[in-house]
């Protein structure tokens, strides 16, 4: 009777002892099923458990970077944007950027601007002498030779104008050709030198035809050389000619220049009268004296025939003496007074 009494107490005993077996594990098979959805939510095993994570310490991915909702660290925090570490945001390509923090995705860079970095939160400007044309870019492109950028930011460069040149990339601006040299067309790589008969100084942009009375017979000159005494030059693409022995050719001359034929001749560096000339000055100068004489005594003799007629009386005197009703012939006339 005793035996089956303690048999009875070992019984109860291991029955309670499973009981309370049973009621502690339980916890641990509720902590193994939240583990089974967490995995099958984020497949990732080497990111925290979401059950026993603190959201509280989420913080949104800054300027740079852009959320990825299928990071596990990013899942995890309540509102999208917000990652528990900066690692689990991810980077904007190079050609993007992003100045916001917080945001799903980056910006491309616009034309004329550039990023060649990582996490960039702007974009660079073009520098000059350089250009970009597309968005998105992660550099600019040098302007070739024959083109210029001289302004930040360039979606394209511009031709040299005429007159100018680049022989290089990258050209800021155009410079003008040097003395002697012109660019005949827009966007030269090289200048051309002027011909004979043109110059062009270093501050002029085109070669410049000489001027009359100048030569130049040589390429690539900036100036003219004047046309020497006793030379003429009649185009300026020619060496001076000897002036002609009847002619006369002072320095800067374009032209021989002659005495009037006939009446004139060269003497030394003037024109004197040739004898035909003096000739029939003389003749001239007698026929004018000659003629000034006839006035000269023709007006003398109608003179003194109008003094002689002033001076004749009006009744003779050589009448004989006579009376008339007791007036002498001579005597003056009397007048009545009427």
């Amino acid at each position: 009777m005793d035996r089956l009494g303690i048999v009875s107490v070992l019984a109860t005993a291991c029955i309670l002892g499973v009981v309370k077996s049973q009621t502690t594990l339980s916890p641990a098979v509720t902590i193994s099923t939240v583990s089974a959805d967490v995995s099958t939510a984020a497949p990732s095993t080497t990111g925290p458990s979401c059950s026993i994570l603190n959201t509280s310490t989420c913080a949104a991915c800054a300027p740079g970077s852009y959320y990825n909702n299928e990071t596990l660290l990013c899942s995890c925090c309540p509102d999208v944007g917000l990652c528990v570490s900066p690692e689990a945001c991810l980077l904007c390509l190079p050609g993007f950027y992003q100045p916001l923090a917080g945001r799903q995705g980056c910006l491309p860079c616009s034309s004329g601007f550039y990023s060649n970095s990582t996490g960039s939160p702007v974009c660079q400007a073009c520098p000059t002498g350089s250009y970009s044309n597309n968005t998105g870019s992660v550099s600019c492109r040098p302007c070739t030779p024959g083109f210029y950028s001289s302004s930040r930011n360039s979606t394209l460069c511009s031709p040299c104008p005429q007159g100018t040149y680049c022989n290089s990339s990258s050209c800021t601006k155009c410079p003008i050709c040097p003395a002697g040299s012109e660019a005949l067309q827009t966007a030269s790589k090289e200048c051309t030198l002027c011909r004979p008969g043109m110059h062009k100084p270093s501050y002029q942009s085109m070669c410049q035809i000489c001027s009359s009375g100048f030569y130049q017979i040589r390429w690539g000159q900036e100036n003219c050389d004047l046309c020497p005494e006793n030379h003429y030059c009649p185009s300026p693409d020619v060496n001076p000619i000897q002036c002609p022995a009847d002619a006369f050719c002072p320095e800067g001359s374009s032209a021989p220049g002659y005495c009037m034929e006939t009446f004139f001749r060269k003497a030394g560096e003037t024109c004197e009268l040739a004898p035909v000339t003096i000739a029939l000055l003389v003749i001239g100068g007698g026929v004018g004296l000659l003629f000034i004489i006839v006035l000269v005594l023709r007006r003398r003799r109608d003179n003194d025939s109008e003094l002689s007629l002033a001076r004749t009386p009006l009744l003779r005197k050589d009448r004989p003496p006579g009376r008339f009703y007791g007036i002498p012939c001579d005597a003056e006339p009397v007048y009545a007074g009427w």
